[in-house]
């Protein structure tokens, strides 16, 4: 194909389209498009593979009964215990969810001498357990300092808000500032 050829293919094509189009027409489709675009990060996204792979607790060495009120992690605790519901101080009772809204507290570990920072969890989805009730408060605050009362109902962001039991996570060691 000679230069001339492509050259005369390239104009009659540019003043084809020149002929069918406006800037403004032009213009209107580029900022649609890049609005459009901007607008992907908005859609929703399935997030089943992020739940599917649940935080790993770090590691505190172990002590005592979790189905006793006296087990360490459960120095803020005030409901029902998951370990005597069918879970384990970590995890909810088959048929429950656990909350993703929590209050914390700080317990220190009889093991190694530690101060641990522990998620309350609540379990939500069925009625409430009615075994192993605990209720300590270690530093329990006031229900206007959300993060660390625990005389809420913590099912909020799950299925039902019907509360069934509590689990105690560790999310590390507490730390001075």
């Amino acid at each position: 194909m000679a230069k001339r050829d492509v050259d005369g293919l390239l104009e009659s094509a540019s003043r084809r389209l020149a002929r069918t189009t406006s800037r403004r027409g032009f213009l209107g489709r580029v900022g649609t498009l890049l609005f459009g675009a901007s607008a992907i990060p908005l859609l929703p996204v399935s997030r089943a593979s992020a739940q599917a792979t649940a935080p790993r607790e770090p590691a505190a060495p172990e002590s005592g009964d979790p189905e006793s009120c006296d087990y360490w992690r459960y120095c803020s605790v005030d409901g029902f215990l998951s370990a005597c519901c069918g879970g384990t101080a970590t995890t909810c009772p088959p048929g429950t969810e656990m909350s993703r809204v929590t209050w914390i507290g700080t317990c220190r570990n009889p093991v190694d001498g530690r101060d641990y920072l522990i998620s309350y969890n609540d379990c939500c989805g069925s009625s409430f357990c009615g075994r192993c009730f605990c209720n300590r408060n270690e530093g329990d605050r006031p229900v206007y300092i959300t993060g660390k009362a625990n005389d809420i109902n913590w099912c909020m962001g799950t299925t039902t808000t019907a509360y069934s039991s509590t689990v105690a996570l560790v999310l590390g060691v507490a730390t001075e500032s």
